[in-house]
C-alpha cells in the first residue's frame, strides 16, 4: 500500500498532496502578490501587512530553523557550534561592521544576502521536485541553472540602479549598478527565460516534467520579477518576496518535520514529533507562534539594554545566523531522503 501510494505522488510530482502543494505554490504566491498590490493600491496598509508578516510568518520562520538544531539530544550533539559559538562570531563581527561604518551597512548586508538566500532557498525546493518526477527529468544542466537565476540577478541589479537611499525607514547604501547595465540585464533575462519556458513546456507536454515542478518554476520566476523589477518601491517588492519566502520556509520545515517523524511521536523529541503528526498542523503552527512571539519580545525589549543596540541591528544578528545555519543544515543527504519518502 506504501508503495503504491509513493508511486502516485512519484507520478503527480507532488511533495506531500495535491491540497498541500497548490496551497505551497499556488496560494503562497497568491498570498504574497495580493499583500504587495494592497500596499501599493494604500501604502497604509504597508505597516499592519509588514508587522502580520513578521508576527506570523518571520519570527516564525526563525524559529522553524531551531527544530532543526535543538529539538533533541542528538541534534544538539551534532550541531553545537551552530548553538553556542556561531551565534557569538555572528554578533562580534556585526558589532565591529557597526562601529567602523555604521548602520547602514547592516542594512545593506541584509538586504543582499537576503536576495541571495531567497534565491538559494526557491533552488532547493525547485530540485525537490524535480526529484519527485523520477528518472523521467533530467538533472539541471549549465542552461537551466542560468536561467533559474537570470531573472533574480537581473532584478537586483535593477533594484542597485535606482539607488534607493531608504529601505525599511533606515539609511541603505546599493552597489553602483549603471542603469543601461541593469536595463541590458532585464532584457538578457526575459530571453533566457523564454527559451527556458519553452524547454519546460516540452518537458511537460512529454510527461517529463510533472506539473507540480512547472508550476514551481513559474511561481519562482513570477515573485523575483514582481519583487524586484514590476514594483520599483524597495521596501514593497521586499515585502512581496519575503513573504513568499517565510510561508513556504514554515510550510517546508512542518513537511520536513511530519516525514521525519511519520513513524509516529518519538521520545527523543516528544513534543516536536507529536506536533508534527498528521492533522496536528495547526497546532504545529500556533504553537511556533507562540514560541517565536515570546522570544522576539524578549530579544527587542530585554537584548538592545544589554548590548546598546537598536533592535533592528539584534534581529539582522539573529537573521544572519539563520542564513549561515540553513546553507549548513539543509544540504545534509538525510533531509533529501526523510523529503522523498513517504
Amino acid at each position: 500500500m506504501v508503495a503504491v501510494v509513493y508511486d502516485e505522488i512519484r507520478a503527480s510530482g507532488w511533495l506531500r498532496n495535491r491540497p498541500f502543494d497548490l496551497a505551497f505554490i499556488v496560494g503562497i504566491t497568491a498570498l504574497a502578490l495580493a499583500s504587495g498590490v494592497a500596499a501599493l493600491l494604500d501604502h497604509r496598509l504597508l505597516l499592519p501587512i509588514l508587522l502580520t508578516d513578521l508576527w506570523l510568518l518571520g519570527y516564525h520562520h526563525v524559529v522553524s530553523t531551531f527544530t532543526r538544531l535543538c529539538f533533541d539530544a542528538q541534534s544538539r550533539r551534532r550541531y553545537g557550534f551552530l548553538l553556542f559559538g556561531l551565534p557569538f562570531v555572528i554578533a562580534a563581527a556585526c558589532l565591529g561592521a557597526v562601529s567602523l561604518s555604521g548602520m547602514w551597512i547592516i542594512v545593506s548586508v541584509y538586504f543582499y544576502w537576503q536576495w541571495f538566500h531567497y534565491a538559494r532557498q526557491s533552488w532547493g525546493v525547485a530540485q525537490s521536485y524535480r526529484r519527485k518526477a523520477g528518472t523521467n527529468l533530467p538533472a539541471p544542466d549549465l542552461f537551466d541553472r542560468i536561467a533559474f537565476y537570470a531573472l533574480p540577478t537581473a532584478g537586483m541589479l535593477c533594484r542597485s540602479a535606482q539607488q534607493p537611499e531608504m529601505f525599511l525607514s533606515m539609511p541603505i547604501r546599493m552597489v553602483p549598478v549603471p542603469e543601461a547595465l541593469a536595463a541590458a540585464a532585464i532584457v538578457v533575462s526575459l530571453g533566457i527565460t523564454l527559451v527556458w519556458t519553452v524547454k519546460l513546456g516540452l518537458q511537460y507536454s512529454q510527461g517529463r516534467a510533472p506539473l507540480a515542478y512547472v508550476l514551481y518554476l513559474v511561481s519562482h520566476q513570477v515573485i523575483f520579477a514582481a519583487a524586484y523589477i514590476a514594483i520599483r518601491d524597495i521596501t514593497v517588492g521586499w515585502l512581496v518576496v519575503n513573504i513568499w519566502h517565510n510561508a513556504q520556509y514554515v510550510l517546508f520545515v512542518w513537511m520536513f518535520n511530519n516525514r521525519r517523524f511519520a513513524q509516529g511521536a518519538s521520545p527523543k523529541a516528544r513534543l516536536l514529533s507529536w506536533l508534527s503528526q498528521d492533522g496536528r498542523i495547526l497546532w504545529y503552527l500556533g504553537g511556533s507562534v507562540a514560541v517565536s512571539t515570546v522570544v522576539y519580545v524578549t530579544i527587542g525589549n530585554v537584548l538592545p539594554l544589554l548590548v546598546a543596540l537598536p533592535v533592528f541591528i539584534v534581529y539582522q544578528m539573529i537573521n544572519f545566523h539563520h542564513y549561515v545555519v540553513d546553507a549548513i543544515v539543509w544540504r545534509r543527504d538525510h533531509v533529501r531522503s526523510a523529503l522523498e519518502s513517504v
